[in-house]
């Protein structure tokens, strides 16, 4: 019988005690060196193999965390499926039941729900966090958080955690991409070069330059900046809209939206949706924008009056419009989707192939803290 042996029979079985190998290697005529170094190294298996088993034995057998989830976010999957040792997750979004009712379903107590995970798809009204005493934590995968009641979540001292600047640059990146792609007809060229017959001439309408543009940017935030900084590479003219005028920042600043449109060629809305912001771009500021103007929306859907919109794009009182985000997602209005000056993305700006990694991560380490509570 060989060391070898007896430290790989030491790891299958874990059952042998030091001493018993100390004797067995005697037995064998190994030298007191060897002898030692067996023991030692038998000892070390066993304890690794007895710690392991103890920490699978715990895992299995303790109280998972009740986690109460609405939307349900995008990462849900694959969240789910990493941390399904850690969390009880409570599928709120898969049952149109009352919330009461839906918990008491799953035979969960209200008042041991310490954690939310959601979306924008489904509001966390006043209501769910009142039924909820024990509530400490709301984690959003959004950049906003007006699906979130805010006040209530202050009464309760209830803290809310979105993904914040983690997808910043993507966003910004898709305003960019949304506004290249209305003044150059891309999109609009693409389906016309497949539905081209080779015996018709060309005759696609032409596109228009970004190089020089005016942009009046709505929210110079994380993501406005950004998209400023990017902008500024084609020689365009920054403009911008805030609450309060930046003390550092170089661009122009306006006090009044309409103002903002009217000295503007394009506009970009990357600010919150507040009861202030709803609907902030209506008819009068697309009129004051004017027919070559062309509207970029990454922020909110209803930061923009889209029945306004459909009408000011149909009848061409503005040229264009990229739109990543809608008044009433998902829904999107069909008069938008037969149209050619507009392109539209379903809320996708952040999605980028790193986004579930980096979201994923940037959740379980948002939990992770909750517990120590």
């Amino acid at each position: 019988m060989s060391c070898n042996f007896l430290v790989s029979s030491c790891a299958d079985l874990g059952s042998y005690t030091c001493n018993s190998f100390c004797q067995t290697s005697s037995l064998l005529g190994m030298d007191q060196i060897r002898s030692s170094f067996l023991c030692t190294m038998t000892y070390l298996i066993v304890q690794s193999s007895m710690a392991v088993a103890d920490e699978h034995y715990q895992d299995d057998n303790k109280e998972l965390q009740p986690l109460l989830v609405f939307g349900p976010p995008l990462i849900f999957e694959v969240f789910e499926s990493r941390n399904s040792h850690k969390y009880l997750f409570l599928k709120a979004f898969s049952i149109q039941l009352p919330l009461l009712e839906f918990l008491t379903t799953q035979n969960v107590d209200p008042s041991s729900i310490r954690t939310i995970l959601c979306n924008q798809l489904q509001p966390i009204t006043a209501n769910v966090i009142r039924l909820l005493p024990s509530l400490a934590l709301i984690v959003t995968t959004t950049i906003g958080n007006d699906h979130i009641d805010l006040p209530e979540c202050n009464r309760r001292g209830v803290q809310v955690v979105n993904v914040g600047s983690q997808s910043t640059e993507d966003v910004a990146d898709m305003a960019v991409g949304l506004l290249i792609d209305v003044l150059y007809r891309i999109s609009a060229a693409d389906r016309y070069v497949r539905k081209w017959v080779p015996s018709k001439p060309w005759n696609l309408p032409p596109g228009s330059k970004l190089g020089g543009k005016r942009v009046g940017i709505v929210g110079l935030g994380r993501i406005g900046g950004e998209v400023a900084k990017r902008l500024e590479a084609f020689n365009c003219r920054i403009m911008y809209h805030s609450r309060h005028k930046k003390p550092f920042v170089s661009y122009t600043f306006y006090s009044n939206i309409l103002e903002l449109a009217s000295n503007s060629d394009v506009l970009v809305l990357c600010c919150s949706l507040t009861d202030e912001t709803r609907h902030m771009i209506n008819r009068e500021v697309m009129l004051a924008l004017g027919k070559e103007g062309v509207i970029v929306n990454v922020g909110r859907g209803a930061l923009i009056d889209e029945n306004a919109l459909v009408q000011c794009l149909m009848k061409g009182e503005i040229r264009g419009a990229g739109l990543d985000v809608f008044e009433n997602e998902p829904e999107v209005p069909k008069e938008l989707i037969t149209l050619d000056n507009v392109v539209l993305s379903p809320h996708a700006a952040a999605l980028t192939s790193d986004y579930f990694t980096d979201t994923c991560k940037f959740v379980a380490e948002s939990l992770s803290k909750s517990l120590l509570f």
